[in-house]
């Protein structure tokens, strides 16, 4: 099937409050605009480089999302124009996602990333250091930031049960904190879920799911 039936499949059997984000690293322009004209407007990048490159060339309209791990000496190339930032790590990157969308008089939503997989490579807070950081209001320095929501990673593994857990334990922290709004925080996005396990990942709650390989085709 071409991209443009893939795409169109895929959003028939997703529910109305699920955002599709059509993850397109790697993928050359030709491919991005296929998407486009089948009607998507939310593509997803892990390299900062590419995302900009991609942006300078295609619409405008089009909302940009960095789901890979962000280095602080690269944020300022996307500050100027990207949407969302899923992969939130750490407090130090805030700092710095901070600046430079104060530089750019914008305010950047970002996805506080969250450790819920067995493996150690992966990256986010743990439970208790989040809760930590809501408790103490850690993130109101923040202005030119807002906390729109929680971002996690399942682990790589073909067990379904472990996978569920992972969601489910990512949902009930979600559920746990969404109620406590502050200037800089108002979660209303869980994402999780990627081509292999997003159907599981929206059974547990999710709210927004990252699509690469069954829209595009593998790399």
């Amino acid at each position: 099937m071409s991209i443009a039936q893939n795409l169109l499949q895929i959003k028939a059997a997703l529910p109305d409050e699920v955002t599709l984000v059509a993850v397109s690293k790697t993928k050359p322009i030709a491919d991005l605009k296929q998407a486009y004209d089948a009607g998507q407007r939310v593509f997803g990048e892990n390299k900062i480089q590419e995302m900009s490159e991609k942006w300078e060339q295609l619409p405008k309209d089009i909302s940009w999302h960095m789901i890979g791990h962000v280095q602080s000496n690269k944020v300022k190339f996307m500050a100027p124009y990207v949407s969302l930032i899923h992969g939130v790590d750490r407090l130090s990157l805030l700092d710095e996602i901070n600046k430079q969308a104060a530089k750019n008089n914008r305010i950047i939503d970002c996805l506080l990333q969250v450790h819920i997989a067995q493996e150690e490579t992966k990256f986010g807070f743990d439970e208790q250091e989040l809760k930590a950081a809501f408790d103490a209001d850690a993130f109101a320095p923040y202005t030119n930031i807002k906390i729109s929501g929680l971002m996690g990673m399942a682990s790589f593994t073909s067990d379904i049960n472990q996978i569920k857990a992972e969601f489910t334990q990512l949902k009930s922290l979600f559920d746990s904190m969404k109620n406590k709004p502050t200037a800089q925080v108002n979660l209303h996005i869980l994402s999780m879920g990627m081509s292999g396990d997003y159907e599981l990942a929206i059974a547990c709650g999710s709210t927004m799911v990252r699509i690469g390989s069954s829209i595009f085709g593998s790399r």
